[in-house]
């Protein structure tokens, strides 16, 4: 990094001895049997739901080939007073034609209900770094209130379909008027 305190924040001191240091990348590695290490995950693509771990890399790909190949970003998205976090996506759509029924009966067959995004928020276009890295933690910042957010918003009403998220059912989900 070319910023001195964002180099910092990715070292890790004293992690298996005494004066050593570890570049955390985000890279999850699982070492076979005979030593040699493999990519699995990132360690910030992933998040827990209903005591689960979802990996987002899988499930956007899932969702991508659901849809049609449209490019889509999952991340989880805090709910006041529930444990974990929902899984939100962002399917990038600019024609704002996206099939609802294609992609709920796609979900429900593809994924398990664990996996399966609460929300969904369809885009003109995904936001990126200037080094072409989706910025998720932005995605995950803005949330799911339709106050705050002018595109089209879902939810995933009783996990069986895809509803128009307007500001009357936004208030029950976060006063867990609804059972999630």
């Amino acid at each position: 990094y070319v910023d001195v305190e964002a180099t910092k924040k990715k070292i890790i001191r004293d992690v298996f001895s005494k004066g050593d240091s570890v570049v955390n990348s985000g890279d999850l590695l699982v070492k076979d049997e005979l030593g040699y290490f493999y990519f699995r995950d990132r360690t910030g693509d992933t998040f827990r739901w209903r005591g689960e771990n979802v990996s987002t890399s899988e499930v956007e790909a899932i969702i991508s080939n659901i849809v049609g190949l449209k490019d889509a970003t999952v991340y989880g998205v805090e709910i006041p007073g529930v444990e974990g976090r929902a899984g939100m996506v962002a399917i990038m759509d600019e024609e704002k034609k996206l099939d609802l029924n294609r992609l709920e009966e796609g979900v429900k067959k593809e994924l398990s209900s664990f996996a399966r995004p609460v929300f969904v928020r369809v885009i003109n276009s995904i936001p990126m770094t200037g080094t072409f890295k989706i910025q998720k933690n932005k995605l995950q910042n803005e949330g799911y209130d339709p106050k705050k957010i002018s595109d089209p918003l879902y939810f995933f009403k009783d996990g069986k379909e895809y509803v128009k998220l307007d500001e009357a059912l936004y208030k029950k989900i976060v006063n867990n008027e609804i059972k999630l």
